[in-house]
C-alpha cells in the first residue's frame, strides 16, 4: 500500500515526512518517557526501549494525567521529541504539546478511519498539518 491518503483535520502545519511509530495504546505520560532521550521506558509497552526522536508518532490520543503534555514537550525542549503527531482524536493534552512544540499534526479522524490501523510502524509517511492529510509514501508491507 503506497500513496494512500488519509484525511482528517489539520491541527498544526506545515508538513513533515518521516518514519511512523504507531502506538495503538498510546504512551503514558508520567514516568513512561525519558525526557532527555525520548526513550519509552513504560514497562511492558510495545516499544519499550525505542525512542520517539525524529519519528512521526501515531497514537489514538494521550494517556494518563496532565503530565502527558509536560513529558512530551520536555522531549522537544531536549531535542528528542517526535517530528510530528497523528492523533485519532485530539484532546487537550495532545493540543498543548503540539502548540508548545509547534510541530506538524493531523488529528480527529472520522469513525471509518483509524490511523493506528491504517499506518504501520516503519511506514514512511507525509503529514500535512495545513491540509489535514496523511499520505503513506512507502509501506513496510
Amino acid at each position: 500500500m503506497e500513496n494512500k491518503i488519509l484525511k482528517a483535520r489539520g491541527a498544526n502545519g506545515p508538513a513533515a515526512e518521516g518514519y511512523a511509530l504507531v502506538c495503538p495504546n498510546s504512551i503514558q505520560g508520567w514516568s513512561a518517557l525519558e525526557m532527555d532521550t525520548g526513550v519509552i521506558i513504560e514497562k511492558g509497552h510495545l516499544y519499550e526501549g525505542e525512542s520517539v526522536k525524529g519519528k512521526i508518532l501515531v497514537v489514538p490520543c494521550s494517556r494518563g494525567s496532565l503530565g502527558w503534555s509536560d513529558y512530551f514537550f520536555a522531549c522537544h525542549l531536549h531535542g528528542v521529541g517526535p517530528m510530528g503527531y497523528v492523533f485519532k482524536k485530539m484532546d487537550s493534552k495532545c493540543a498543548t504539546t503540539v502548540a508548545l512544540a509547534d510541530v506538524p499534526c493531523v488529528a480527529d479522524f472520522g469513525p471509518d478511519c483509524d490511523p493506528c490501523e491504517e499506518i504501520k510502524t516503519g511506514d514512511y509517511i507525509r503529514i500535512d498539518g495545513d491540509k489535514g492529510t496523511v499520505e503513506i509514501l512507502k509501506s513496510v508491507e
